[in-house]
């Protein structure tokens, strides 16, 4: 059972109103590079996320979102000085926050800086062929080309018949196995 893994480098999803915060009124996402999960996308705009030891800009990602997340890898957090917890996207109640600043304004979200937990996004087809189902925590093997090979614990399988297959990490877990370019993981349940 394989699956694509891709390296998911840090990023942020904003809401409307602390997008016109960041980029004035009636600001609109820009779409500069179509992403794997349909629908989802890289924008031209970006922001600084701001932490009590540093700072960093961040690719924007969209569509808007219902809630703001900065999503960063537990070396980031350690360079901007955020306590960030290992969540899964969606999941900030209780999440440290930061500054954010933008060409027009900035604003100070409550909550909302996460380490994403690793994951697969599959739809109901490919989840029943690998006979995984939603919430399922699984391992994945990678790396075996490199000479780094290792294997991910701890992955959340995410089922929804608006996503493409494929495996989440953030740069800290591809460094470790030395990922880059086109890269399968064998799952083991």
């Amino acid at each position: 059972m394989k699956v694509l893994v891709e390296t998911s480098a840090h990023h942020i999803h904003v809401t409307k109103e602390v997008l016109e915060q960041l980029y004035g009124k009636d600001a609109k996402l820009t779409n500069k590079k179509d992403l794997s999960q349909p629908g989802q996308f890289a924008c031209v705009e970006k922001v600084t996320v701001v932490g009590p030891r540093g700072e960093m800009t961040m690719s924007i990602l969209g569509p808007e979102r219902p809630e703001t997340q900065v999503e960063i890898s537990l070396t980031d957090a350690r360079k901007l000085g955020i306590a960030a917890p290992i969540r899964e996207s969606g999941n900030i109640e209780g999440t440290p926050g930061c500054k954010l600043v933008g060409p027009a304004g900035e604003c100070e979200i409550p909550c909302g800086v996460i380490a994403a937990k690793r994951h697969i996004h599959l739809t109901p087809a490919d989840a029943e062929e690998m006979g995984v189902e939603d919430k399922q925590i699984v391992s994945v093997k990678v790396g075996e080309e490199t000479g780094r090979s290792l294997v991910f614990g701890d992955v959340v399988v995410r089922v929804s018949p608006s996503y493409a297959a494929a495996m989440h990490i953030d740069t800290d877990e591809a460094n470790a196995a030395a990922l880059s370019g086109q890269v399968y993981g064998e799952i083991i349940k």
